[in-house]
């Protein structure tokens, strides 16, 4: 099984563009890779893709925001499952405009783009606009999908209003204050956020009802537990392993354990941090990013990562890399009032400029 352009599919990118014939091995990281769906073992981007012995899928990538991007493999059907659900929830199918902000290297992009031509939509590919042009180019879209960090910068670009219907986010947690600043820039949009990961795909998706400070109850046909207070799930949306070098993902049995904690209260998931990320400080497990969405909560934030440093007296110390207008007066009471005096940042610095992947996710090895 592999992927198929609809019969009244459509693809934009500048221009419209055509399905051709199937292509396998790596494609280049360009929309017109998208005119020759197909064939079973592809990646978009990257060194060739080994042959295999039977048609095993295809590759995506991790985000890599703590570490350089994984290659992990997947079957057609892990997405293809998730298509039919979102066609439902969404309505996606002919008629539909759908738009993608990102490069198809990444597994959100590409992952829309997959499913609004195998569902018949008119897909228009935003890579390679401004923010600026970016937000002007979604009047008369339908359905975005999106990181928050892609909405930060069209929403830092300003400009007009936008007119949005709805928006599919996810790829990290959306903060209050973004989701305010977009709902304000995107009156009439109707927000969709989801919590999973290049080997999951889809975990949770919030809805009216979810608490301001969760991800969301499990996305249909997932089944979620709590191990330790580790992340395990089960889902037909698993990819099949890691192409490369491994990553923090593992299976037990049936379940992926995703290498993220977190909590599950009243069927809903609060996540708390990767344990890739996790450090020890004075014996203390502090999740950095429990600290960067508690600083991204506070008035006049813009940006915040967390990152560490080794300590000779308490084994780490925790640094705060912040942008915005919020002094470092009022953040480090906070700070120190949230967590504790062990786990608070004790210094805050302000980079002159915010390192990024080409994912759009902070890079935390160049803070």
């Amino acid at each position: 099984m592999s992927f198929l352009w609809h019969p009244q599919a459509r693809l934009f990118a500048g221009d419209a563009l055509r399905p051709g014939a199937p292509q396998s091995g790596a494609l280049p990281d360009d929309p017109q890779s998208l005119c020759h769906l197909g064939a079973h073992d592809f990646r978009i981007g990257g060194p060739s893709v080994e042959p295999s012995g039977a048609p095993r899928g295809f590759e995506t990538l991790t985000g890599g925001t703590s570490g350089h991007p994984r290659r992990i493999a997947r079957t057609a059907a892990s997405w293809q499952a998730s298509f039919a659900v979102n066609q439902g929830l969404f309505g996606i199918g002919p008629g539909v405009r759908t738009a993608v902000l990102g490069r198809l290297v990444h597994s959100l992009a590409l992952y829309g783009a997959l499913e609004s031509l195998s569902l018949g939509a008119d897909l228009h590919v935003l890579s390679h606009l401004s923010p600026r042009a970016q937000g002007a180019a979604l009047a008369g879209i339908d359905l975005l999908y999106a990181t928050p960090a892609q909405l930060r910068l069209i929403l830092e670009a300003s400009g007009p209003e936008l007119a949005l219907r709805c928006l599919l986010v996810g790829g990290s947690k959306l903060d209050a204050g973004l989701r305010a600043a977009f709902r304000a820039r995107a009156p009439v949009c109707t927000i969709h956020e989801f919590y999973g990961a290049a080997e999951a795909s889809f975990v949770t998706l919030a809805g009216p009802d979810t608490p301001e400070a969760s991800v969301g109850r499990p996305y249909p046909g997932v089944d979620l537990r709590i191990e330790e207070g580790e992340i395990w799930v089960k889902s037909p949306y698993l990819f099949t392993g890691y192409a490369s070098d491994p990553g923090s993902a593992r299976w037990v049995g049936d379940w992926l354990v995703l290498g993220e904690t977190g909590w599950l209260q009243d069927g809903f998931l609060y996540l708390r941090g990767r344990l890739s990320r996790m450090v020890k400080v004075a014996d203390q497990a502090a999740y950095p990013e429990e600290i960067e969405a508690f600083l991204m909560a506070q008035p006049g934030v813009t940006r915040a990562a967390v990152t560490a440093t080794p300590d000779a007296l308490r084994g780490a110390r925790l640094i705060a890399h912040v942008m915005g207008t919020a002094p470092d007066a009022a953040l480090l009471p906070a700070l120190r009032q949230a967590f504790g005096p062990l786990k608070a940042p004790r210094e805050i610095r302000r980079p002159a400029t915010w390192p990024m992947l080409a994912s759009g996710k902070t890079d935390l090895s160049a803070l």
